[in-house]
């Protein structure tokens, strides 16, 4: 697996988050069976990695951001998942936050 690549972990982490096994995949899974345990094993090594289509319908399934697939540290996949399930008043105020931490920091 290419250390570089964040989305094997992530995918990996995402499905055991939603208590999945591997096995199970096919059971909650829009793919068909035998081809989403093979590739989602796939992915999962690094052997290959999804396109951006199949990442949203994973994204979907596991509840989670297409953009947490690309984080390169935990802290910042756990914010964008944090983020994604708020509504998106409290996103707005979120981003309000963030932008008087920049100012101050000017």
């Amino acid at each position: 697996m290419s250390t570089d690549n964040p989305i094997p972990k992530r995918l990996k982490e995402a499905r055991k988050k939603m208590k999945i096994s591997q096995k199970n995949w096919g059971l909650v899974s829009v793919w068909n069976l035998v081809q989403r345990v093979a590739r989602m094993n796939q992915y999962e090594k690094g052997v290959h990695t999804p396109d951006v289509r199949t990442l949203k319908l994973l994204a979907k399934e596991l509840g989670v951001p297409l953009n947490y697939f690309f984080c390169e540290d935990d802290s910042t996949a756990e914010i964008a998942t944090a983020i994604f399930k708020i509504i998106r008043r409290a996103r707005n105020q979120v981003i309000e936050f963030i932008n008087s931490l920049q100012e101050r920091d000017k």
